[in-house]
């Protein structure tokens, strides 16, 4: 299984050095678009996907998320930090399972 980006330049170019594809985007039109693009890639497992172009897809990527098991979708933050009342993924991963990184 692999894993696929969405999300900013600079999210993106951090990733791909770890090899990690993706898709730029800057609306929700284009991060519909890429979504419906990668989910019919059958070897992707994972999708990452920024949290501020999450928020602005919010309903149409619930609507995945609660209809469909696979892939597994994962906002994550960009350079810039989570966005304000959210978690960072350290504290997630302290919080969940009891080890801090």
């Amino acid at each position: 299984m692999k894993y696929f980006a969405i999300g900013d330049e600079e999210t993106l170019l951090g990733l791909s050095l770890v090899g990690v594809e993706g898709k730029i985007v800057k609306t929700a039109e284009d991060v519909k678009a890429a979504f419906n693009e990668v989910i019919q890639d059958k070897t992707i497992g994972i999708i990452l996907i920024n949290e501020k172009f999450a928020q602005k897809s919010k309903d149409f990527i619930e609507e995945f998320i609660y209809t469909k098991s696979f892939p597994l979708i994962i906002e994550i933050p960009d350079r810039n930090g989570p966005l304000p009342g959210r978690k960072a993924v350290d504290e997630i991963i302290r919080d969940s399972v009891g080890v801090r990184i």
